[in-house]
């Protein structure tokens, strides 16, 4: 399939370790964040991901907060939490006898923001109050 140029997460049986020099350093270009970081692939490795942005002094902001959980710099995104309640819903109303045709497209408006400040100190950055008193989360 044409994937526009975009590169690719590695494969050859799913290794980040194997991958040490590309995985999170500099192998998915800036418009193609979103839909890599979403894959099953950068799910599964988020703690090594995490750890090779740091090992390699890459301040990486992710979508979920996960990925700043298990060590990345910031996380900025859609709530997941938020999205699968949504489905709920959506699941719901289609038990009830809705057809799912008719049911309107809703994007979810809940966002959450998230500083690893240990991540930020490995890093050696110092993260201004201001950001840091607008977080929803702050890893210490």
């Amino acid at each position: 399939a044409d994937d526009g140029g975009r590169p690719r997460a590695p494969s050859g049986g799913g290794d980040c370790r194997n991958h040490d020099s590309g995985c999170a350093c500099g192998q998915i270009s800036d418009n193609d964040h979103s839909n890599r970081l979403r894959s099953g692939f950068f799910v599964a490795h988020q703690e090594e991901l995490a750890a090779l942005a740091v090992r390699h002094a890459v301040p990486a902001v992710f979508e979920n907060r996960e990925f700043a959980a298990a060590g990345g710099l910031m996380s900025y995104g859609g709530s997941i939490t938020d999205g699968y309640r949504m489905t709920g819903v959506y699941v719901g109303r289609i038990l009830k006898g809705e057809k799912a045709s008719e049911l309107p497209v809703q994007q979810g408006t809940k966002v959450e923001f998230c500083v690893n400040l240990k991540a930020a100190k490995a890093l050696g950055l110092t993260i201004p109050n201001t950001l840091v008193g607008r977080a929803d989360e702050v890893i210490e």
